[in-house]
């Protein structure tokens, strides 16, 4: 580290040059494919493919950002945004830590845990799907059997489930209106599903905002 940088400034200059180069990495396998296969990249394709895709992406990516380094942190956010999964897996790891320390993200502190917590969450993510391609095969039958299915399709309504007690048993005023929104939204709008969850998470959270803004100017909070 330089002399006089600080401990974010070091954050920054790391994760500046590991995402670069997970970047880097990342767009060699298409370019390591098409030489290996000898095919050439069809620009008239390429150029509809992103036409069509990358606005989404975009503004997904401009929402996430503001939505979520505040709650990870600077090493945290650099972290999680190259190892993905974030509102699934990083955030409530990185929540949950912050929560059992009892540090506030914003300090020093609450950088380390939170960069600590999301670090060991993508070792252990890792090792575990090392484990699934080495034991996919032999657990197949186990896996598929009709007495774990109802099983698997809880796994992440009992995490975020876990989460929300904590989070809502401190003040669950403020919880009632975005439980109801969401509610609403994925009963009565049909197109909203799973794949939905990257918008809707930022629309929540922006909603949350201005309803409890409005709260606390009517001293209901």
């Amino acid at each position: 580290m330089k002399k006089n940088m600080s401990y974010r400034d070091s954050v920054h200059r790391d994760g500046r040059i590991w995402n670069i180069s997970v970047m880097i990495i990342l767009f060699m396998f298409p370019v390591a494919v098409g030489l290996i296969f000898d095919a050439g990249l069809d620009l008239k394709g390429f150029a509809m493919g992103i036409l069509a895709t990358a606005p989404m992406y975009w503004a997904v990516a401009v929402v996430e950002t503001f939505t979520f380094v505040p709650m990870l942190g600077t090493g945290g956010s650099y972290l999680s945004f190259v190892t993905g999964n974030i509102s699934n897996l990083k955030l409530p790891v990185a929540l949950n830590a912050l929560e059992q320390a009892g540090v506030n993200i914003r300090s020093d502190e609450g950088e380390v845990v939170a960069t600590i917590a999301i670090a060991v969450s993508s070792i252990v993510t890792t090792l575990i799907i090392i484990l699934g391609v080495i034991l996919i095969v032999p657990l197949t039958p186990v896996l598929n059997s009709p007495v774990l299915e109802p099983a698997f399709a809880q796994i992440l309504p009992a995490l975020f489930g876990g989460l929300g007690v904590v989070f809502v048993s401190k003040n669950w005023k403020i919880a009632v209106a975005p439980v109801i929104l969401m509610l609403v939204l994925f009963i009565f709008v049909p197109a909203l599903n799973a794949g939905t969850v990257g918008i809707m998470v930022p629309v929540g959270v922006l909603f949350t905002l201005a309803v409890s803004r409005i709260m606390y100017k009517k001293k209901l909070i």
